[in-house]
C-alpha cells in the first residue's frame, strides 16, 4: 500500500514545515477569492451590498464552519488510523465518513435554507439589505454538499499526507472563482448572486480535483465490503467529530450574536464589521494553518505512539505563530486605515475599522497560540476540552459586547474578541500541559 505522506519520521520542524506551506498556500488562496467577493461587491456593487454580503458570513461560519468541524474530526480518526498502519481501519473510517457527511449535509441544507430569513429577522437585519442577504444566502447554503465534499475530500488527503492536492484545487478553483465574480457583477451586472454562484461552482471544480486523486490512491481503494465494515465506526468517528463542530458551532453562535448587537447601530456599523472580520480571518490564515498541521502530525504520531513527536511539533507552531503576530499583527496596528479604505467607501465606515482592526491586532498572538494547543489536543483525541473552550469562547464574547456596547459603542466588538481569545487560549493550554505530562 502507498501511503500518500508520513508525518512519524524525519526531523520534525523539517517534515511539519513541507506539510504546512502548501496548506498555508491553500487557505491563503481561499481567503484571497472570498478577499475579492468582497473587494468586488463592494466597488462594483456599493457598501449596501458589502453589509448583505457581510451580513451573512456570520451564518455561512455557523453553518459551514460545523461541516467543517465533522470533517477535521473525522480526518483526526483517518489520520490515527494511518500513523498506527492500520489499513482495513484506514479505509473503512473514510468509508464511513463519506455517508455520514453526506447524511449531514442534506440535512443541513435543507434547515438553513428554510430557517434563513428567520436567522436573518434574529439578526436585526436592515431591511435596506434583507433582499440581498437572502438571495446569496439561499445560493450559498444550495451548495452546502459541495461545500462539505471539499473539505472531507481533503480533509482525508491531509490525514494520509498530502497538502499538495488541495493546494492545486484550490489554485483552480480561486482563479476561476475571481474571473467568474467579474464576469457576474461588472458584465452581466448580476449582483450579490453572481458572487454566490462564482463561489459554489469554484468550489465545485475545487472539488472534483480532489476525488479524482483519492479514486488514484492506492491507500484508499474503497470496496463495498468497506462501506458495510464502516458501520461499527460510526460512533468513533461521531465521538471525535460532533464536539469539534459543536465547537465551531458555538464559536459562531457568539460571532451571529455579536453581528445581531452591531446591527442595531446602523448599516455603517455593520459594512465596518464585516471587513474587520475578513481582515482577521485572513491575518490568521499562518497560524489557523499551523493548526491544522499541528493537528495532522499530532494525530499520526499519536496513533504511532511517538509522543515526544507532539511536544517538538507544538513547538515548532508556535514559532510559527509568533512569526505570524511579527508581520499580520504589524499591519493591523500600523495600517488599519489603508487596510479598512481598500474595501469601504463611507469615512464613517473606515474610521470604525481603523479602531477595531487597530485593537485586535495588537492582541493577535493570542489567537494564534489558541490555535496550536487547541489542534494538539484535537490531534491527541480530546476534543471535548476543545469544545467547551469554545462555549467559553462564545460566553466571553458576548457578555462583553453586552455589557461594553451601550458605553463605548463599536469598540466593544474588539474587546470583546479579544477577551474570547484570551479565555479559550487560557482553558487549552492548562489542559495541554496536564495531558502531555501524563503520556
Amino acid at each position: 500500500m502507498t501511503q500518500t505522506g508520513n508525518l512519524t519520521t524525519g526531523k520534525v520542524p523539517a517534515v511539519l514545515l513541507r506539510f504546512f506551506f502548501p496548506m498555508l498556500l491553500t487557505n491563503l488562496l481561499q481567503q484571497i477569492y472570498t478577499f475579492a467577493d468582497t473587494v468586488i461587491v463592494g466597488k462594483g456593487l456599493g457598501d449596501d451590498a458589502l453589509a448583505a454580503v457581510g451580513n451573512m458570513s456570520v451564518l455561512i461560519l455557523l453553518v459551514i464552519g460545523f461541516l467543517q468541524g465533522i470533517a477535521n474530526g473525522f480526518s483526526v480518526i483517518i489520520a490515527q488510523c494511518c500513523g498506527s498502519e492500520n489499513h482495513t481501519a484506514l479505509r473503512q473510517s473514510a468509508a464511513a465518513s463519506i455517508k455520514l457527511s453526506a447524511f449531514l449535509a442534506a440535512l443541513l441544507t435543507v434547515l438553513s435554507i428554510t430557517t434563513l430569513k428567520t436567522a436573518l429577522l434574529a439578526l436585526r437585519t436592515s431591511e435596506q439589505i434583507l433582499h440581498d442577504s437572502l438571495l446569496y444566502g439561499c445560493i450559498i447554503f444550495g451548495g452546502i454538499i459541495i461545500t462539505m465534499s471539499y473539505n472531507l475530500c481533503s480533509c482525508i488527503l491531509r490525514a494520509l499526507g498530502d497538502s499538495k492536492t488541495p493546494f492545486l484545487a484550490i489554485v483552480v478553483s480561486s482563479t476561476l472563482n475571481i474571473l467568474l465574480d467579474s464576469l457576474f457583477i461588472f458584465v452581466l451586472h448580476t449582483g450579490v448572486e453572481g458572487a454566490a454562484i462564482a463561489t459554489v461552482f469554484s468550489q465545485a471544480v475545487s472539488t472534483l480535483i480532489c476525488i479524482l486523486r483519492i479514486h488514484r490512491s492506492e491507500s484508499l481503494s474503497l470496496t463495498s465490503d468497506d462501506f458495510k465494515g464502516s458501520l461499527r465506526l460510526s460512533p468513533v468517528l461521531l465521538k471525535n467529530g460532533i464536539p469539534m463542530a459543536f465547537m465551531n458551532f458555538v464559536t459562531a453562535a457568539g460571532c451571529i450574536i455579536a453581528q445581531s448587537y452591531v446591527n442595531t447601530l446602523g448599516v455603517e456599523y455593520t459594512s465596518a464589521y464585516s471587513v474587520c472580520n475578513r481582515y482577521i480571518n485572513l491575518f490568521m490564515l499562518p497560524s489557523l494553518t499551523a493548526g491544522f498541521a499541528v493537528s495532522t502530525f499530532t494525530s499520526q504520531n499519536f496513533g504511532a505512539r511517538k509522543y515526544l513527536r507532539i511536544r517538538e511539533c507544538v513547538r515548532t507552531g508556535l514559532i510559527i505563530g509568533l512569526f505570524s503576530y511579527a508581520l499580520c499583527g504589524t499591519a493591523m496596528i500600523c495600517l488599519p486605515e489603508a487596510l479598512a479604505g481598500l474595501m469601504l467607501n463611507g469615512p464613517q465606515s473606515i474610521a470604525l475599522a481603523s479602531e477595531f482592526l487597530r485593537i485586535c491586532g495588537s492582541m493577535l498572538f493570542t489567537l494564534n497560540a489558541l490555535f496550536i494547543f487547541r489542534s494538539a489536543l484535537q490531534g491527541m483525541g480530546k476534543p471535548m476540552i476543545p469544545m467547551c473552550s469554545g462555549i467559553l469562547e462564545m460566553v466571553l464574547r458576548v457578555l462583553i459586547i453586552v455589557l461594553l456596547l451601550p458605553r463605548i459603542a463599536f469598540q466593544a466588538a474588539a474587546y470583546a474578541e479579544i477577551a474570547a481569545w484570551t479565555g479559550a487560549l487560557a482553558l487549552n493550554l492548562a489542559a495541554y500541559i496536564i495531558i502531555v505530562r501524563r503520556i
